[in-house]
């Protein structure tokens, strides 16, 4: 299996993930989310496949970061729906970090493997795109854990606004 192969695999298995994380999450706001990151992951797979069929891939810009970001902040509670607060939750979007970490790190590595400036955009590209997603959960982990932060003066030193 060429690392090309390998990609694809991985971004179909990504979509599958996020397709069942979407399920299992369709009575909250992270339905949406999974879904436009499922969507997303099927679209690379995409372009990647056109590539391993040398065709010309149309790269995209997503625009999953702004639409999550979006469903975020029309939730007016967020840490009291029934998303947050479960050990299980943070353990889901840890995983899917960790997917999009092994996500960029192979895409950087095809970038420097490529010999052709066509296929280093193509793989920029899906690194900035994975990139994105790293962010919604690692923003996701940190808004549900910020309110287990205690913080006992702030007097005692400069706090993260929230």
């Amino acid at each position: 299996m060429t690392s090309l192969e390998f990609a694809i695999k991985m971004e179909h298995d990504g979509e599958q993930y996020y397709k069942q994380q979407a399920e299992l999450n369709k009575d909250n706001a992270m339905h949406v989310v999974f879904m436009l990151l499922a969507k997303d992951e099927a679209n690379h797979a995409r372009v990647l496949k056109e590539k391993f069929d040398q065709k010309d891939a149309q790269l995209k810009d997503n625009t999953v970061l702004k639409e999550a970001n979006n469903v975020f902040v029309e939730i007016k509670n967020f840490l009291n729906t029934n998303v947050s607060g479960s050990n299980e939750q943070i353990t889901v979007y840890e995983e899917a970090l960790k997917r999009e970490k092994e996500s960029i790190d192979l895409y950087e590595k095809l970038t420097k493997e490529s010999k052709e400036e066509k296929d280093k955009e193509l793989f920029r590209h899906l690194v900035n795109q994975e990139k994105d997603h790293y962010s919604i959960f690692d923003n996701l982990i940190t808004m549900i854990r910020r309110p287990e932060d205690w913080v006992e003066s702030a007097e005692f030193g400069l706090r993260e606004p929230y």
